[in-house]
């Protein structure tokens, strides 16, 4: 019965996430259910965060007294299991952070801390001392501590040679240099810093896509590429801890760097409407960007439609910062310095939410 599911699936336009398992609306419903009971939680020193990349607290006894402790928790999926099925450990841990920090990043944080939790059948430290150098070598990126962690043995959780990880990141912003949707208006630039790759989002729908049975198709090269398809598939995500921290560090740029946005999972369609305010919505323009091959080749062996592929992965576009239109060259131009070719990709209109695809 599954087989004749997808089949039919395919014939009416191609694969999508939810046949690969993931149910994104079910998660979504899921965060919006569990809200009251973290609400019951919360004291006076909770800050509201309606964009939801990170979680906000305001801190007692701080060096600076407008400072704001910012926390976000994350993993890196099933990207584990191509990493487990190459046997290559020493980069999972870098996708790890990244996908922390970032998420402090959104909000306007500098990334402080760090710690890891890893679940596993059996400890085999040849292992997991690859996965936590990955981590250490992340945290160097990120310019955040390694604090620590917790690594648990759960018999019988995971097949042999698999784990499962989470991270966990602090950081810290002043109240006054929060980012968010409420400082968004109309006439916004979208200012997109390019990803390289899938980072570690849409693994199942690409691992049900590109992987087969042995590694042989891993070994392919990706049509367009030098990379082979193992290769492209664990590709580390994208630190973008210095390049954004300059932007947001420049005097000359003052408040005109409105809001951030981690491209995760739901690719820019499901993550852009989380910083624009009601009555607004981000207008994206398709050619503004080149697509990494990697997402050529996804779409046309799923097949996957245009759609579907962009609802599920970043297509290229790993973080996108909103600024005024005034200071959009000066932003581009502190990203130059720090190696990132970033490029308008869109705008900020009059709308009814969402993202409008030009």
């Amino acid at each position: 019965m599954p087989r004749r599911r997808d089949s039919r699936r395919r014939k009416k336009g191609g694969l999508t996430y939810e046949a690969a398992g993931v149910g994104v609306a079910r998660g979504d419903q899921f965060a919006r259910a569990i809200q009251r009971c973290m609400k019951e939680t919360h004291s006076k020193r909770v800050i509201p965060n309606p964009g939801g990349f990170a979680g906000l607290f305001r801190a007692n006894g701080m060096a600076r007294k407008d400072s704001v402790i910012v926390s976000t928790t994350d993993g890196v999926g099933t990207k584990v299991k191509v990493a487990s099925r190459l046997a290559k450990h020493d980069t999972i841990g870098i996708d790890l952070v990244a996908m922390c920090v970032n998420d402090l990043l959104a909000v306007g944080a500098e990334p402080l801390f760090f710690l890891d939790y890893i679940a596993t059948s059996k400890i085999r430290p040849s292992v997991l001392q690859q996965v936590v150098r990955g981590i250490a070598t992340g945290c160097k990126e990120a310019r955040c501590a390694l604090l620590g962690g917790e690594t648990a043995e759960h018999p019988g959780s995971h097949p042999d040679g698999e784990y499962d990880l989470a991270g966990f990141a602090v950081g810290e912003v002043a109240r006054s240099r929060i980012l968010g949707p409420d400082k968004v208006r109309k006439g916004d630039v979208l200012i997109g810093l390019p990803s390289v790759g899938l980072h570690s989002n849409g693994y199942s729908l690409a691992r049900k896509v590109l992987m087969g049975r042995s590694n042989a198709s891993l070994r392919k090269k990706v049509p367009g590429s030098d990379e082979t398809i193992g290769e492209a598939l664990l590709r580390p995500t994208r630190i973008y801890a210095r390049p954004v921290l300059a932007v947001m560090r420049d005097p000359s740029l003052g408040r005109a760097l409105r809001a951030g946005c981690h491209i995760t999972g739901g690719g820019l369609a499901g993550n852009l409407p989380r910083v624009i305010p009601a009555g607004l919505r981000a207008e994206v323009r398709r050619d503004s960007w080149d697509v990494p091959p990697i997402f050529d080749l996804l779409a046309r062996k799923g097949p996957i439609r245009r759609a579907e592929m962009e609802k599920t992965f970043n297509m290229g576009i790993g973080f996108v910062l909103i600024s005024s239109r005034s200071a959009a060259a000066r932003v581009r131009k502190v990203l130059s310095r720090r190696g990132v070719k970033a490029m308008e990709i869109g705008d900020v209109v009059q709308g009814r939410g969402g993202v409008l695809w030009r």
